[in-house]
């Protein structure tokens, strides 16, 4: 299996994300198709290292959810499908107590028993520990020195009272060569119609300034600089005004305001002739448009030029090109695998990005395009709110040895 693809061919990786709140929500329809879809890409792609990283771990009320929780842990470190899998890391901020810490994050590392000579960082210890066995690390995380976490201030995103959002990073050293892994979850667009009312929206200037901060502590002076991938719920959106402008062009706008407060409660789009027929009705959180074909016509690609955010980092940050739809707000309903839900508008929110060393990082190949592949999991199934997404690539022979001497991975136990 993936043994037979090591050495010459490269080190298999497979990063993969997943905002996995519905799971817990609904865990008797939804886990085990989730579960199936997920060992269905393994199977495929045989990778030697595999990193899962989840958000919204538990679901919304994680108290109610834990027996779902270790579960769904057991399940992934015994499965049949996972079998070959003999070392594995497993990160679960479950200190859902902690409303200054909690962040709901998980993170999985599975090792390929053909995959030798792998090591994690100690950032206390600041040196590399060889992974044996198979461990799982839970409640307060703040207290293991093979990670970092972090929650985001309340001051980032005060209109909301409670968050999880926040950042939990690993560092590892696969074939000497050293990289880090950051899962990461950043703010939604609490209302729908602020989003609307500029350009770019307040919400994004909130992402900006989390992932900034994530990306100053990556590569601060603290430890030796390594490639990384950052990897999440960016919660990311299409620019609200100019997808609005852009699916509306003829329509006319109608706008409702409470009785009470003369506050903007509704917009409604109308045709400007074909009896008035309405395209469009927008409310903190309803986004809906009368045709979602527009989202999954050639995977909704004709919409990527509204997707901006990134921009900000283009220097920071590179993403393989997109070519899956939006990967939310699915619909929850099990039976509904493509169906999005009208509360939000489309939009790809869960993605895979990395440093311009990691880019160089990735072997490519001239006569098999398809050994990079960033695509989404589940298509037509329901996944849950969020389609995963994953990043299947080969780390090339010797790539990281011109710097090998820079963390000594070989060296330490």
């Amino acid at each position: 299996m993936a043994g037979k693809a090591a050495g010459a061919g490269g080190t298999g990786i497979l990063l993969v994300t997943a905002n996995v709140g519905s799971l817990f929500d609904d865990p008797e329809n939804l886990q085990k198709s989730w579960l199936r879809e997920f060992y269905q890409i393994v199977h495929t792609h045989k990778p030697h290292f595999m990193a899962l990283h989840c958000q919204e771990f538990g679901g919304k009320n994680y108290e109610a959810s834990m027996s779902h929780v270790d579960k769904f842990v057991k399940e992934l470190l015994s499965s049949d499908a996972m079998k070959e899998y003999n070392r594995a890391r497993v990160y679960l901020d479950e200190n859902y107590k902690s409303q200054e810490h909690f962040t709901a994050l998980g993170s999985f590392y599975f090792l390929h028993e053909s995959l030798k000579n792998i090591y994690q960082f100690d950032f206390k210890a600041k040196k590399y520990k060889k992974v044996t066995g198979k461990e799982i690390y839970s409640d307060t995380l703040e207290s293991t020195p093979m990670l970092e976490k972090e929650k985001f201030p309340q001051e980032y995103f005060p209109e909301c009272k409670w968050s999880r959002k926040g950042f939990l990073r690993t560092r590892w050293c696969i074939s000497d060569c050293a990289f880090d892994l950051v899962n990461i979850h950043l703010f939604h667009d609490a209302s729908n119609l602020i989003a609307w009312e500029t350009s770019p929206s307040v919400y994004s200037g909130i992402r900006h300034k989390a992932l900034g901060y994530v990306l100053d502590r990556i590569i601060d002076q603290r430890f030796e600089k390594v490639s990384y991938f950052v990897f999440g719920d960016f919660n990311f959106r299409l620019d609200s005004r100019s997808v609005v402008e852009t699916l509306c062009t003829k329509a006319t706008m109608q706008t409702i305001r409470a009785a009470d407060s003369n506050e903007v409660v509704k917009l409604i789009f109308r045709e400007s002739d074909n009896d008035r027929k309405v395209m469009l009705q927008l409310e903190k959180k309803l986004f809906d448009y009368f045709n979602q074909e527009v989202f999954r016509d050639n995977n909704g690609t004709a919409l990527l030029e509204f997707d901006k955010e990134l921009s900000v980092f283009k220097d920071k940050l590179y993403e393989l090109d997109i070519s899956f739809p939006p990967s939310y707000p699915y619909s929850e309903d099990s039976s509904q695998g493509r169906q999005y839900m009208n509360t939000r508008c489309p939009a790809w929110c869960d993605r895979i990005l990395m440093s311009p060393s990691a880019k160089e990082l990735i072997l490519r190949s001239e006569n098999d395009e398809k050994i990079v592949t960033y695509d989404n999991i589940g298509p037509n199934v329901c996944m849950g709110d969020h389609k995963p997404v994953f990043l299947s690539f080969r780390i090339a022979p010797g790539a990281g040895k011109p710097s090998a001497h820079l963390h000594k991975c070989c060296v330490v136990q």
